[in-house]
């Protein structure tokens, strides 16, 4: 086949797919709107970087000047609110499964006296792990305004004792933390989660969408039209049909990109010249695996079943949620079959770390093996596009 051939066999199916496109509002909606609403959601949900003023409540036994200071430190927090003093811890717990407040703090009766006689009374958080980030952000904040409570109440007491100032520092806290957050130094949640979220609904969206429009093609009987148009070439009808989505796709995904790190200011540390080719071989991947996924199941809704159940799991098995080194060892090995978790060891490596360029490579080239799967279907799908052979979708 000559070039020029090639070309003109091409230009026929690509001006189809885009006359398909534009006559079908749901490549629009599941592109461009859908991922206009996801990024508006998502940065108006995360717009203060972390969780501010979760609700918390107090269960106060003692009602000592202490108690009520802790209380007052608390509240003074920019993370968490105390909503309620609680007379029992039957009550505070009620709330919580109510879903009121996230955590809660149990203050003993004589908790006063008890510091003040040197008997080391404890205190007692109940923390709602079911809403992670709110009942980690109630646990932490706990933790740090007792430890201080805890301090200045030393403090306190070995001035009244006569030791020196400079002194009673070194007594509170012999070693002194000096902690550097790497890539992150605001601790901000977008940076760890939307540099990664929002790829990953793009890559669902490609996934998802080139699924339909080959399994349509099956659906309504029209794959034999389709190639014809390419002349029965089933490479050419296959480029000039994912051709329009990729260009497409990638668009959509580079945008993303100048919208977090540009606009909005998220760290790269490293190249946004990777970044943005990764976002491209990422897409590649997941239209490679969607060819995959109809080539092995030729019905229109049970491709759309394997995709979306695929789609969904990487986002658990990625590891940007969960760290995979966390995870079973078998489950370990899972991750790599999903080209989310290799995109997210390139986002690390550039976005947070900016290490060196041969870090990114082997996700990179990961990435690229996904491209082989298409191939290992491409005769049965071939085949169910000519012969029409399947039950409808």
């Amino acid at each position: 086949m000559t070039i020029k051939k090639f070309r003109t066999l091409l230009n026929s199916v690509i001006w189809r797919e885009i006359r398909r496109m534009v006559a079908q509002p749901v490549y629009f909606l599941a592109s461009v709107v859908l991922m206009a609403v996801s990024c508006i959601f998502f940065l108006t949900l995360f717009d203060t970087g972390a969780p501010q003023k979760v609700p918390i409540g107090i269960v106060d036994q003692d009602r000592s000047s202490i108690s009520r200071r802790v209380a007052h430190e608390l509240d003074a927090t920019q993370s968490v609110k105390v909503i309620d003093i609680y007379a029992t811890y039957e009550e505070a717990r009620v709330a919580m499964q109510q879903g009121k407040i996230y955590a809660f703090l149990c203050i003993p009766e004589h908790f006063y006296g008890d510091l003040a006689a040197f008997k080391r009374p404890t205190l007692t958080f109940y923390v709602n792990n079911a809403y992670t980030i709110g009942g980690s952000t109630g646990y932490k904040q706990l933790f740090m305004v007792m430890n201080l409570a805890s301090g200045a109440f030393q403090r306190e007491v070995l001035r009244k004792k006569g030791m020196a100032e400079h002194l009673i520092m070194k007594r509170i806290q012999p070693v002194a933390i000096d902690a550097h957050l790497i890539g992150n130094p605001t601790s901000s949640y977008p940076v760890y989660l939307l540099g990664v979220i929002l790829p990953g609904i793009l890559g669902l969206m490609v996934l998802m969408i080139t699924i339909y429009s080959i399994g349509t093609e099956l659906k309504y009987k029209t794959s034999r039209q389709w190639l014809r148009t390419a002349n029965g070439n089933f490479t050419i009808a296959m480029l000039g049909k994912l051709m329009q989505l990729f260009i497409l796709y990638a668009a959509l995904g580079v945008a993303v990109n100048v919208l977090l790190y540009k606009f909005m200011h998220f760290p790269v540390n490293g190249s946004m010249l990777i970044l943005n080719l990764a976002l491209v071989l990422y897409i590649f991947a997941m239209q490679s695996l969607a060819v995959f996924f109809i080539g092995l199941m030729p019905v229109l809704r049970d491709a759309l079943s394997i995709g979306a159940l695929y789609g969904m799991l990487s986002f658990s098995l990625s590891g940007f949620t969960f760290p995979a080194m966390g995870m079973l060892p078998w489950v370990q090995s899972l991750t790599n079959l999903f080209p989310l978790r290799h995109y997210y060891l390139i986002y690390v490596n550039e976005a947070l770390l900016g290490n060196s360029i041969t870090h990114s490579l082997l996700p990179m080239g990961s990435l690229m093996l996904f491209f082989l799967t298409q191939f290992f279907v491409a005769p049965r799908l071939h085949r169910a596009l000519w012969f029409q052979n399947y039950p409808k979708g």
